[in-house]
């Protein structure tokens, strides 16, 4: 679960969005023409708009996907397709081999118990756990079979219908945000230098009274008195930033550069019984810094200046993650499969379909020549793999970028307003 060699940052890598919470998005990039601006994108308004049934009206709004005709492409709309699946010797590029990959990693999961279970409670009529599977073997089809990116889409038109998220104001407006994999220094043993642990699952969690202990009085106020309480013999690796164990629990994974030379990775084991609350958010409450305009720099430049403060606004999120270590595996979502970067979301499961084949469509950031971040709005399918604790409701996208610092700075400055649908074959081509 996402709760989530280059150069390793020394830094303190901040995960904008998950200090900050919801924010005023990045300014949207529009793709031109004007008619194939974002409003086509958008929940039609022939679903959206009221109607005279009041219990037809009351079901709609119970329901976070609808189903719709997928979207045609205007012309040189680059936006509109997932272009970089396409090109190279005999189309072999490294996006389309990943997105291969984690359509695989969807239909062994789709062939679980777990999934059957998952699919049982699933309320959406017409999505099945049958149907996806369906879906993710045809399009993986077509996918090797296309030679070009219009070719597919073409093909997804033909076969497929989109079942859109309703979004934040049921007109299909999701806010995306990005996770990735940190890598962080640290030891197994702990040291002067290296003080700030995470900790193993307990044993006996399920036994813990409710409610549960809560951040502040299972770590105090400094993150050092585990070991006087309920946590004590669980530590697991230990860190020689305050703030580093801290965001490995929000991103639910992380690989670690040991002191002994060698690396391994941590992953998440569970949780105790609060939701996460933002500290970034707290920040602005409290008038440290102004919420507008707010990024991962002046962040980072506030908690380099007032190191101290860590000590009052982590405390302030009651909740607490437990990790297991993963001897190197790559960091995996809440189905139980590796993420693959750039082509695993994160949603709200008892919404969205698990596993299931989707598309997204936002402004995201890349690192130019220069290694300065440009956005520009981009096209992708993706498989629903991953949840997170601040990830709730229709409105709500986690983007999985990959692994280590780059990652981390074009995590940092994702916020954006965009649009998500999934993927389904047609009833007549499902068979």
């Amino acid at each position: 679960m996402r709760k989530k060699i280059v150069a390793i940052s020394v830094g303190l890598p901040v995960i904008l969005v998950i200090l900050l919470g919801r924010m005023q998005s990045l300014g949207y990039l529009k793709p031109s023409p004007p008619e194939c601006r974002v409003n086509k994108w958008d929940v039609p308004a022939s679903l959206s708009e009221p109607t005279q049934d009041t219990l037809i009206q009351k079901q709609k709004a119970l329901q976070p996907l609808i189903e719709r005709l997928p979207v045609t492409c205007c012309q040189d709309d680059a936006s509109c397709l997932d272009e970089v699946l396409y090109g190279g010797k005999n189309n072999q590029l490294p996006d389309k081999k990943a997105l291969i990959t984690a359509i695989d990693r969807s239909l062994r999961y789709l062939q679980t118990s777990n999934a059957v279970t998952a699919y049982q409670r699933y309320q959406l009529v017409g999505i099945t756990r049958d149907r996806v599977f369906k879906s993710l073997k045809r399009f993986r089809e077509l996918l090797l079979k296309t030679n070009s990116a219009t070719e597919l889409q073409k093909a997804i038109q033909r076969e497929f219908v989109f079942y859109q998220s309703v979004g934040k104001d049921n007109k299909g407006s999701v806010l995306f945000t990005a996770y990735y994999e940190p890598l962080y220094f640290a030891s197994r043993v702990p040291t002067a230098e290296f003080r700030y642990p995470v900790y193993r699952l307990p044993p006996n969690l399920d036994s813990w009274p409710k409610p549960h202990p809560t951040r502040l009085e299972l770590e105090g106020a400094d993150g050092l008195q585990g070991a006087k309480g309920k946590l004590r013999g669980l530590e697991l690796f230990w860190f020689r930033d305050r703030l580093e164990p801290y965001l490995a629990q929000i991103q639910g994974s992380a690989r670690l550069q040991l002191t002994d030379g060698t690396q391994t990775t941590i992953g998440y084991a569970g949780h105790i019984a609060y939701n996460y609350k933002s500290i970034g958010r707290e920040l602005a409450n409290d008038g440290k810094l102004p919420l507008e305009g707010m990024t991962m720099p002046i962040i980072l430049d506030y908690f380099q200046k007032h190191p101290q403060e860590l000590n009052i606004y982590i405390p302030r999120d009651p909740s607490f993650v437990f990790f297991q270590e993963n001897h190197g595996a790559p960091a995996q979502g809440s189905i139980n499969v590796p993420v693959t970067a750039e082509r695993s979301i994160a949603t709200d499961k008892s919404l969205m379909p698990p596993g299931a084949l989707a598309l997204i469509r936002a402004a995201f950031p890349f690192a130019n020549a220069n290694g300065q971040m440009e956005h520009r709005i981009v096209s992708r399918y993706v498989l629903d793999q991953d949840t997170g604790g601040a990830i709730k409701g229709p409105g709500r996208v986690d983007y999985f970028l990959g692994t280590g610092k780059l990652a981390g700075d074009r995590a940092g400055v994702t916020v954006s307003n965009g649009q998500l649908y999934y993927l389904l074959l047609k009833p007549d081509t499902n068979s």
